[in-house]
């Protein structure tokens, strides 16, 4: 994050990512006063709203660069303790008033939102603030900026977009709080200083004010009379000053301005009302969303070692980071034929830090690994029987998991997930191994098609597997089906189903691909609840081409849809910050699990179909090709569920 006080620019070396604005001489809307345009305009002088648009959009928007104003209204917002709501705000040049090749800078204030009875959600802490920046042309990666000013430079004929956060911790009091958004067009740092005194005048008021100075330093001991006589000196030398041309920009004929309120007569003001109410969103999420890192990237872009001090310290880094998104994040290691090491936790789980990491309450799940993290010799042979006997005798063991291979294919795979759960079954007969699956075994078919080989897979891989975790490809738009995997799953014998995308299923269904809209971001968790599993999975979140530099070209992996496996960058890539960049994708991530614990709510008062019956009658869920494209219903769902259920 740049803290230089200057416009921030953020152009990431993104590889297809869209250029900046062509236009020349252009004009995107109309000046008032059409005089202005005959020559230099000065943001100072001059309304901001004749210089630019000013609008607010949904989170679900996709804010693009051609993105077309809007009239500009004040923004209400409803969200529960310990929950984050987040809207944007669009601007758009009408006119240029840079002498570079950008129209111009605009500065961007937010205050804090105070309640009338004095509580505040302060900026910086609890409102965030970031741009958002175009990934191969569309809009993803939010990348922080200053707080709680902040410079940024707007192209021609481009709108660009500040994606704002309001994170309600779990004790704030519920109320209505209000705030503002203060966008005002400026001059460039350049241009401040062109405007300013030239080098002789500069010097002039140099020495004016240094003899003003000297006048008054040297009074200690001197007569009262000699004192009065020195202030008055300097004080006809400072009005001298400040009468001077140099300052007039300052000074009218009824007094001084007071400039902050002359700035504010010329900003444009977007009003914001933020309802909180009554409803803690638990701190354990509700539903386990268990989403990959691969530990393999960090190494290779971070030039990171595996297993030295600066490795741990990357790993933690990113899992401490990832929680505020409600997910419960494990690392992995791919091998042959998609057998895959996964581990929540690098450290042994004798080590402290294991103990933190798996008793933290925002984590829903932990992957155990089924061999040693780091290679620890001779104690390899006993490493698994160690791990769970330690593991076992925790509280938060019912957390715990074994994830051992990626979608197997062969009889040859199966087998080998049925010997590693038998041996994690050995010592631990209540360990819940999960398998990831869309098929049964291509070599030994266990039905006449291909659907009923897949339904019939739990008989197969029971009783080495509890969590059927199976893609949501398979189901495609057939909802009918459900039904059909779920009858093969036995609670009663702790057996759960979850499902997961991957490459698949494509558009229209609900996936978290670069492009998609909004709302088919956020009905990935839409579909998960509707559909009735208890858990998911994503196979990667940091999945980009191999680099070997942390700041190096993001180029998604090839032949895979663009933005699949990657839902966030490195911080690096943009700034000299190296806390992660979240994609929209990951925040609309974050909202679908939110809008679980409504409907979880919303349930637990009026009975699971009654859940149902709210996510159709708002129009806001009804199919994987039949979902809302527009935000309003998900207001009307929350709004609903608000109604109903506070205190």
């Amino acid at each position: 994050m740049n803290n230089s006080g200057s416009p921030q620019e953020t152009v990431p070396p993104v590889e297809g990512v869209a250029g900046g604005g062509t236009a020349y001489g252009w004009d995107d809307g109309s000046l008032q006063d059409q005089s202005l345009l005959r020559g230099t305009i000065d943001p100072s002088r001059v309304p901001s709203s004749e210089l630019m648009h000013v609008w607010c959009m949904p989170s679900t928007a996709n804010v693009g660069p051609q993105e077309t104003p809007r009239p500009l209204e004040s923004v209400s917002l409803l969200a529960g303790r310990n929950e984050r709501e987040s809207i944007q705000i669009a601007i758009r040049p009408k006119v240029s008033w840079s002498g570079s090749s950008n129209a111009g800078v605009v500065q961007i204030q937010c205050t804090d939102l105070c309640s009338t009875s004095g509580d505040r959600l302060v900026i910086g802490q609890s409102v965030t603030l970031r741009r958002v920046v175009p990934i191969l042309g569309v809009p993803d990666a939010l990348v922080p900026i200053d707080m709680p000013v902040s410079q940024i430079n707007l192209l021609p004929g481009e709108t660009t977009a500040i994606w704002v956060s309001i994170d309600v911790p779990c004790t704030q009091p519920p109320g209505q709080y209000d705030g503002e958004f203060i966008v005002t067009a400026t001059k460039t740092d350049a241009e401040c200083a062109a405007q300013f005194h030239d080098k002789s005048e500069k010097y002039q008021v140099y020495r004016e004010l240094k003899n003003c100075l000297d006048v008054i330093e040297q009074i200690d001991g001197k007569p009262v009379e000699e004192v009065v006589e020195r202030a008055k000196s300097a004080t006809t030398t400072l009005r001298r000053i400040l009468l001077s041309p140099s300052f007039s920009d300052f000074y009218s004929e009824n007094g001084p301005l007071d400039m902050m309120d002359e700035d504010a007569n010329l900003s444009i003001r977007v009003k914001l009302s933020l309802t909180v109410w009554d409803f803690v969103l638990p701190t354990t999420p509700s539903l386990p969303a268990v989403i990959g890192i691969s530990d393999t990237v960090i190494e290779d872009r971070f030039g990171v070692e595996h297993g030295t001090a600066e490795w741990y310290d990357a790993l933690e880094l990113h899992f401490k980071w990832l929680l505020q998104y409600k997910i419960s994040p494990y690392f992995c290691k791919w091998g042959n034929s998609m057998r895959v090491l996964t581990y929540t936790s690098p450290w042994p789980a004798d080590h402290p830090k294991s103990d933190e990491f798996f008793s933290d309450p925002r984590l829903a799940a932990y992957a155990v690994p089924y061999s040693p993290v780091v290679p620890c010799g001779d104690l390899a042979k006993d490493y698994l029987q160690k791990e769970v006997e330690i593991l076992r005798s925790k509280g938060h063991w019912k957390k715990a998991y074994f994830y051992l291979w990626d979608e197997p294919l062969n009889m040859q795979q199966y087998d080998a997930i049925r010997r590693q759960a038998s041996d994690i079954h050995a010592y631990a007969p209540d360990a819940r191994v999960l398998t990831t699956y869309y098929s049964g075994p291509s070599d030994a078919p266990l039905a006449p098609n291909n659907f009923e080989a897949f339904l019939k897979v739990p008989g197969f891989l029971r009783p080495h597997t509890q969590i059927y975790c199976t893609s949501e490809w398979v189901i495609g738009n057939r909802e009918d089906l459900v039904k059909d995997i779920i009858a093969e799953i036995k609670p009663e014998n702790n057996e759960e189903w979850w499902t997961y995308v991957c490459m698949g299923p494509s558009d229209p269904h609900p996936n978290w691909h670069l492009g998609m809209r909004g709302t088919q971001h956020r009905a990935v968790m839409w579909r998960v609840w509707k559909e009735g599993g208890t858990g998911f999975l994503y196979w990667g979140a940091n999945c980009y081409e191999k680099a070997t530099v942390a700041s190096a070209e993001i180029k998604f992996r090839r032949g895979l849809p663009p933005g699949d496996g990657v839902l966030f960058y490195p911080g690096e890539v943009f700034s000299s910050s190296r806390e992660p960049v979240a994609s929209l994708r990951l925040e609309r991530l974050l909202s679908g699990l939110q809008d679980i614990e409504y409907l979880k709510l919303y349930s637990s008062r009026y009975g699971r179909d009654e859940g149902l019956t709210i996510l159709e009658k708002t129009g806001m869920y009804l199919g994987p090709e039949r979902y809302t494209m527009d935000h309003n219903p998900i207001d009307m769902m929350r709004g609903e569920i608000f109604r109903t259920c506070r205190p």
